[in-house]
């Protein structure tokens, strides 16, 4: 009875912290469902011929013609873009950097639109005026002695101070 039963060390728990024993950690990627029908095609043809796997020197199986096969296909269609993943950073920036600048080329070949011609027109228009207004000052300044103006902006300051 004692060579069936196990009995567990019982470790005692801090809270937010947690014990795992090293047998717990499995460092291992999810497989896809090809990988997984790959490895029961292989589990089968094993099963039926019962050789058991060839292994390397350093200690990994020897990889099947279809595993190749598969492995082959993943990275032609990586470098194609084909597969749903998300792409690297640099790819992601300069194809959006790409697409930018084409649409500004596209609004740049287009005829302006109606809206567009007359708010040009009205800032140009307000742009004149603001440069008549500054002209106009400063001819009505160059008659005045600088006394006078000096005068003016002090009343100015004391008026916006009050």
């Amino acid at each position: 009875m004692e060579g069936s039963y196990s009995a567990k060390k019982v470790l005692p728990q801090r809270p937010g912290f947690r014990h795992h024993r090293k047998e717990n950690y499995v460092c291992r990627e999810p497989l896809s469902r090809q990988a997984i029908e790959c490895s029961e095609v292989q589990e089968g043809t094993q099963t039926q011929s019962q050789q058991p796997p060839r292994v390397k020197l350093n200690g990994s199986t020897v990889e099947t013609p279809s595993h190749h096969d598969l492995h082959r296909e993943l990275l032609l269609s990586t470098k194609r873009g084909l597969l749903p993943g998300e792409k690297p950073e640099l790819k992601r920036v300069l194809e959006q950097r790409r697409l930018e600048q084409h649409r500004e080329q596209e609004l740049a070949l287009r005829p302006p639109l109606e809206l567009e011609t007359e708010l040009r027109k009205r800032q140009q228009i307000l742009l004149e005026y603001e440069q008549e207004e500054i002209r106009r000052r400063e001819e009505k300044e160059e008659g005045v002695p600088e006394f006078v103006r000096v005068k003016d902006n002090l009343r100015r300051t004391k008026v916006s101070g009050q």
